[in-house]
């Protein structure tokens, strides 16, 4: 059995259909759906049981001896999350249960970080530093690296462990994450309803409007370096999960007014205030760890993922993967 938690939403069900693409349907969902949509990503997916998240824990011991690998993808990744107790409770607490049962267990454990733990990127983004001097600039990001941290201390660990800061990804399946989908999915549904997008102004004389970068990477690439680290089980560590390449967001705006064939229409707008302390002008994944470990497919340009994700998911009433 796979243990998939957050397996309904976004990069989990993804992850699932990668699964499902491989051969296995012993699968074992878990999730807090409630009444949300979430549950239209599992309706092409092939598993054994949903359960929900708050049930999950009680029930952990009575898997043991019947799993091969937990892949955690489940967390609040709000980054305007400002209840801290639940963040320590949902992304800490809970990851360290999963870590102790796969350590028992003798079973791997594949889970997600984030790129939030870099902060500012005042020390970089490179997944070999030493990540005691990271800064994370909202709960979030200190939840996962509470995490990382913790990780380090133990004497004890699973089969195999593998942690992914994830950048920027967006692709299918994202459609229920609202204010925390990615931009291009935001983007495709201001130029349907106005014709034209909107996109922050910079307040640093060394980046031009429209101009901040960040690292995006398409969920099948995501999928696939979960599959390449399930097919060996000798690596361990934690690894970044971008592209290696930064893009604009003017230039992803663009990408997405050619992907549904429309002249840009983009505009500059005013950053929120409360927002213009936090935000991160530069993202950027090095990348040569994992390429070491033997990773060598290439990424999808930011031009082709988007236009992939437009043309067959959200032109097609946001087909599920």
């Amino acid at each position: 059995m796979i243990i998939v938690t957050g397996g309904a939403g976004f990069i989990g069900s993804c992850i699932v259909r990668e699964l499902n693409d491989m051969g296995y349907t012993d699968i074992l969902i878990v999730d807090h759906i409630q009444k949300t949509e979430k549950w239209k990503n599992l309706s092409n997916k092939i598993y054994t049981e949903y359960m929900n998240r708050d049930d999950f824990l009680a029930r952990l011991p009575e898997f043991e001896g019947r799993v091969s690998h937990v892949i955690h993808m489940g967390a609040c990744s709000s980054t305007t999350e400002t209840d801290f107790d639940f963040l320590y409770q949902n992304n800490f607490a809970y990851t360290k249960a999963l870590w102790n049962f796969c350590t028992d267990a003798r079973c791997s454990f594949l889970y997600a970080s984030s790129a939030a733990t870099y902060g500012a990127g005042e020390y970089g983004f490179d997944d070999r530093m030493d990540i005691q001097k990271l800064r994370p600039l909202n709960g979030y990001g200190y939840s996962k690296q509470l995490f990382d941290l913790w990780v380090q201390k133990q004497e004890r660990a699973p089969k195999q462990h593998v942690g992914f800061k994830f950048f920027n990804v967006y692709g299918p399946n994202e459609y229920c994450k609202g204010s925390m989908a990615s931009v291009v999915f935001h983007t495709f549904q201001s130029i349907q309803k106005t014709g034209e997008m909107g996109i922050f102004k910079s307040y640093r004389k060394d980046y031009a409007d429209g101009q901040q970068l960040r690292d995006f990477i398409y969920v099948k690439d995501l999928c696939k370096v979960v599959r390449f680290m399930m097919e060996h089980s000798e690596i361990n560590g934690l690894f970044n999960l971008g592209t290696g390449k930064a893009r604009s967001f003017y230039d992803l705006a663009g990408a997405v007014f050619d992907a549904m064939g429309l002249a840009r229409r983009i505009r500059f707008v005013e950053m929120p205030e409360a927002l213009r302390g936090k935000y991160q002008y530069f993202t950027e994944a090095k990348m040569d760890k994992l390429r070491e470990a033997g990773y060598q497919d290439a990424f999808y340009s930011l031009e082709d993922g988007v236009l992939e994700y437009v043309r067959e998911y959200l032109d097609h009433e946001n087909q599920v993967y």
